[in-house]
């Protein structure tokens, strides 16, 4: 009987191995191999053909915290970021709100909305660099009529990385909207009615009732747009290439430009560590902290 038992627990065991399997070698491969390799190659200088690689330590890191550029390209990025998350999520709330009341074509509002989303970024970039050519884009256009002169907004360190903020913006408030409209339709219309009959304001309705109800698909999209204030890199490579004058570099950009450019690998491994340190905290909060309370656990 015993021994039945035992070999019911190994078939058991064998089997639920083999249904892992396959999650177990895509996530080996594809992201904890990558991940181990880069922060091994971080340790190592970089290799030229007179001057093989040595093991530095952690000198890249050092000579990262030193170069002046690396804390212009955090500042841009701390700076897209704290603009395009919460601006793009207010944004979509805003939308999806407004698509889920019963409006006249409605159907028409959500598709127009979610429009922006479809465009591949580089075709969207592309659209954008007819807005903002000066003299003949659009916006020159508008400001001609109001005896404004033409404005260079890619190609002024005081307007580049705000251009690309804007495009950044109107990319993925849609992406983020239906997020918040497949939310807003599972909410029952009984809380609704209950708060019409209370005498309870629109504003007090949304703020005590839907918005908490919305905690859940706001942590998720938050995650989301934090991931990728990290690594959106396509619209630069049309817009602003990092220019000028760094004014515009994000961090992604600069990993590839270290990489590919510069041909400076372990560089570019040290930076890339650096970001996959910060988006691990950034999941721990989460999984720690913040789901307990976004999910009233």
């Amino acid at each position: 009987m015993a021994e039945h038992v035992n070999q019911e627990r190994r078939r058991q065991a064998i089997y639920g191995w083999l249904l892992l399997s396959p999650a177990a070698i895509l996530l080996g491969t594809f992201a904890l191999y990558p991940t181990l390799a880069t922060l091994w190659s971080s340790l190592f200088s970089r290799h030229t053909r007179r001057r093989p690689s040595e093991f530095v330590g952690s000198e890249n890191y050092a000579d990262l915290f030193a170069d002046p550029t690396f804390w212009i390209v955090v500042r841009n990025n701390l700076m897209y970021a704290g603009v395009t998350i919460p601006v793009s999520i207010a944004i979509a709330l805003g939308m999806a709100l407004w698509a889920n009341s019963k409006i006249p074509a409605r159907g028409f509002a959500r598709t127009a909305y979610f429009t922006p989303t479809l465009l591949p970024m580089i075709a969207a970039a592309n659209l954008w660099l007819f807005f903002y050519t000066p003299g003949l884009g659009i916006l020159d256009k508008i400001g001609s009529l109001f005896g404004l002169p033409p404005v260079n907004w890619l190609g002024q360190p005081e307007t580049a990385l705000w251009a690309v903020i804007i495009v950044t913006i109107w990319k993925e408030a849609g992406f983020f909207m239906i997020f918040y409209l497949a939310a807003l339709q599972t909410i029952p219309e009984d809380l609704k009615e209950a708060a019409d009959i209370e005498g309870t304001s629109r504003w007090t309705y949304f703020r005590r009732i839907v918005f908490p109800l919305l905690m859940p698909t706001t942590l998720f999209i938050l995650v989301n747009a934090l991931i990728n204030s990290v690594k959106l890199i396509d619209h630069l490579f049309i817009l602003t290439k990092g220019g000028p004058n760094d004014a515009s570099k994000l961090i992604l950009y600069y990993i590839w430009e270290m990489a590919f450019a510069f041909f400076d690998a372990p560089q570019a491994a040290a930076l890339t560590v650096l970001v996959l340190m910060v988006l691990g905290v950034v999941a721990a909060v989460k999984f720690t902290w913040l789901d307990k309370r976004t999910h009233y656990q």
